[in-house]
This record gives structure tokens, C-alpha cells and sequence, in this order.
């Protein structure tokens, strides 16, 4: 049964699809998976053409209308029918947590990676418009998404954009752990530029925590390399100066961390929303090899991270994230066994040289999660894909300003 609603600006229809875990194996367990098509207000009836988005992560849902940052919706609305896909394990889809894995934890999500993503996909479009060939917006992880899918069934696409998520079709774990840690650092030196007080405020911080034991509002200690984290966000226009506000109010008193200083790192370093970004993030970058614990290898190459002055880290996962984070300590052996795994090969390089389908992707000249020089590297290995390259936007412009997803369709139409 489907259910539909109505809010200003959107027309909301939920499907719910039953699909196999393992694709391989049709007739074996199934999972549900979760998708909201949304149409403009008075265009129900329209045969408007299909979009499918592919939300960024892995480990987050689809956003949700009108609720979530989502710039680009209104825009696409004007001349798509848009599917809002949450990815297996996401939202309303059967979740993928410390709550409802199974016991073989391990083996269950080799099957959360781009290539199970786009198969469910696929079932979607066969399901809601048979044999037309679909269009696709993939934003960061789901542009590697997007790229998967021109590996394994271009034949379901019309065309596809891409933001922010032109993965590398040859890279190793290490060698994209090299090119994120300077970006990284480079993205430290933008944030303390703009907030030069900053860096002592962070350094006190990390100092009073390495001395001393400090409880989140959850209970948990909070750990100097935990509060390093906290520069996840600085790839984002919209997480850039949230990171000062938060440093803003650490301390009251003579050396007391705030609780509204630990109220706000509490929720922005749990992975209780999305242990499967920390469960398979290094997976999506292995195309045929092991991940090992890339990012904490890597990591001893930069030792200016461990030094002064002080330095946030980024988009890295380590394995005392598994000791540290109460929603993933359960998860710590199924976490050692993924990083032991020697995942397939995420993308078919021969038949990308041979693609058909016509690509338009937007490349961030100053992304601190996906590296623009590997971008351009694929895009020229792949026929037919556009790059706008530009430094106006950060990783999250498709989110920030519908004129991203504009110029692309402007792109894709061969106006500009």
C-alpha cells in the first residue's frame, strides 16, 4: 500500500520495495527498502520524467521535504519527478544498526556498498517505470554511486549529475587517505584564518581534555582525539562557522567545559544516527582491495596532527571510534572484520571508456572530501561526462543554492 501526502510545495507518494540482501542470490533474505517520490503541487498527473537522488554518506537517508537542506529540490521539481531514495540501512529502510543487525554482522553489510545500492535502484525504475531509462542526481557518495551505476546498468540511465562525488576509478584506500590529509590541513588553516582566536581556544581544549576525565551529557568520556573530530564539518559552508559558535561557549569558569559546549560535541561526534558511515566509509573507496585501516595508517604520515599548534582532523574513520562511541562499541568486531575484507571491484573501467550516457558534473575546486584532481582524472577517463569546476561552492552547494543543479541542467541541455 502506498501512502501520500501534501505539504506546501510538495506532493509526497512512500513506496516501500522488498529487495534481496545479496542481489546474487534472488530467492534469499530480503530487506526493505524506502523511497518518497515527490512532485510539484498541480503536475500529479504530468508524465513528467523520473529523477532519482542518490544522497551522499554512506550511512545517511534521503532528505526529507521541506525538513532537510535540500536547494536543490524545488528546483528539479519544475520539470522532474523526483525520487527520494533512502540507501538499505538508512532511514526508513531496514535499518542497519547496533539495534537490528544480525548476529553475522559482518557479512550482512558486505551487501551496504554502491553496487547493492544501484541494483535496488534498479528494481525502483522497473517497478515504477518499467523499461524507461531514468534520470540520476548523485551528491558526494552518491555521485560514487552514480558512476557505479554507469558501470552496471547504463541502461536504466537517461542521464546522470554529479555533485561533489567523482570518485577515483584506480586509487587505493592509502593513496586517497594521502590527498584527503592535506586538504584536510588546508581546510584547518581557511577555518583559523577566519577565526584566529580559535586555534589557542581549540588547543586549551584539547589540553584540559587530555587531562582530565570528561563526561558528554550521554556519559561517556570525551576524549582530546574525539574532540579533534569535530572537523568533520569544515567541507561544508553550512558546518564552517557552526565549529566557532560551538568553540564560542567551551568554557565558564576557571577550566570548566560548558554543557553547552558538551551538549553540542555530544551530538555532533555520535555516529548513533549513522554507524554505517563509520562501519563501510573506507569500504566505498576500495575497488578490488582491503581497506586495513586506511585513514589511521595514513594518518602517521602527517604528523603535524599531532603537534602544535593545534589541528582538526576530517572525513577519517579509526578504529578507536569502536571503543569510544557507545552506538558503535558493540560493533567493533563486525568494524575489524569489514576492514579485513578484500572488497570487489566497485567499478567496470572498460565499460565506462565505452559510455553512452551523457554525464554533467560539478567539481569544487577547494573540496575537502573528494579530490579534485582524481575527479578530473575520471572524468576524462569517461566519455561523455561535462566537469564545471568551481570554487564558488563548497561540498555542500547542491544543498545551499539551487543554482548548482541549475547550471548542471543548463549544461546537460548544451546551453552553457
Amino acid at each position: 500500500m502506498t501512502i501520500s501526502f501534501r505539504r506546501p510545495g510538495f506532493v509526497c507518494t512512500d513506496h516501500v520495495l522488498d529487495v534481496p540482501l545479496d542481489h546474487a542470490e534472488p530467492d534469499g533474505p530480503k530487506i526493505e527498502v524506502f523511497a518518497r517520490e515527490v512532485v510539484a503541487p498541480g503536475r500529479e498527473g504530468d508524465d513528467l520524467p523520473w529523477l532519482v537522488f542518490l544522497q551522499g554518506g554512506p550511512g545517511n537517508k534521503a532528505p526529507r521535504p521541506g525538513a532537510s537542506p535540500a536547494a536543490w529540490l524545488p528546483r528539479a521539481l519544475k520539470e522532474y519527478r523526483v525520487l527520494l531514495l533512502d540507501q538499505r540501512g538508512t532511514g526508513r529502510s531496514t535499518p542497519a544498526t547496533r539495534q537490528t543487525l544480525p548476529e553475522k554482522a559482518a557479512d550482512h553489510l558486505r551487501h551496504f556498498r554502491a553496487d547493492s545500492i544501484v541494483r535496488d535502484a534498479e528494481l525502483f525504475r522497473r517497478r515504477l517505470v518499467g523499461d524507461r531509462p531514468w534520470s540520476v542526481l548523485g551528491q558526494s557518495f552518491g555521485g560514487f554511486c552514480a558512476v557505479t551505476y554507469l558501470s552496471l546498468a547504463p541502461e536504466g540511465l537517461r542521464e546522470v549529475f554529479i555533485t561533489g562525488g567523482l570518485p577515483s576509478l584506480t586509487a587505493t584506500p592509502d593513496e586517497w587517505y594521502r590527498t584527503a590529509y592535506p586538504r584536510v590541513l588546508a581546510a584547518n588553516e581557511r577555518y583559523f584564518a577566519r577565526y584566529p582566536g580559535d586555534r589557542d581556544v581549540a588547543g586549551r581544549i584539547a589540553r584540559h581534555l587530555a587531562e582530565h576525565d570528561v563526561r558528554l551529557p550521554t556519559g561517556e568520556r570525551l576524549t582530546a582525539r574525539r574532540f579533534q573530530t569535530l572537523g568533520l564539518g569544515l567541507g561544508s559552508s553550512s558546518r564552517f562557522d557552526d565549529l566557532h559558535y560551538t568553540l564560542d561557549e567551551a568554557f565558564v569558569g576557571d577550566g570548566v567545559l560548558s554543557d553547552t559546549f558538551l551538549q553540542d560535541v555530544g551530538a555532533t561526534v555520535s555516529y548513533a544516527a549513522q554507524p554505517l558511515y563509520a562501519l563501510v566509509h573506507e569500504a566505498c573507496v576500495c575497488n578490488g582491495t582491503v581497506s586495513d585501516w586506511s585513514a589511521e595508517r595514513v594518518r602517521g604520515e602527517f604528523p603535524q596532527l599531532e603537534a602544535e599548534p593545534f589541528s582538526f582532523v576530517g572525513e577519517m574513520i579509526y578504529p578507536w571510534f569502536f571503543e569510544e562511541d557507545p552506538a558503535l562499541t558493540p560493533l567493533r568486531e563486525t568494524a575489524e572484520l569489514l576492514a579485513s575484507h578484500e572488497w570487489p571491484a566497485l567499478y567496470d573501467a572498460e565499460r565506462l571508456a565505452a559510455n553512452t550516457v551523457p554525464v554533467a558534473a560539478a567539481v569544487y575546486y577547494d573540496d575537502m572530501y573528494v579530490d579534485r584532481e582524481l575527479s578530473l582524472e575520471t572524468a576524462a577517463s569517461i566519455p561523455g561526462v561535462r566537469t564545471w569546476v568551481t570554487s564558488e561552492y563548497a561540498h555542500n552547494g547542491l544543498s545551499a543554492d539551487a543554482r548548482v543543479l541549475d547550471r548542471l541542467i543548463a549544461m546537460m541541455r548544451g546551453e552553457v
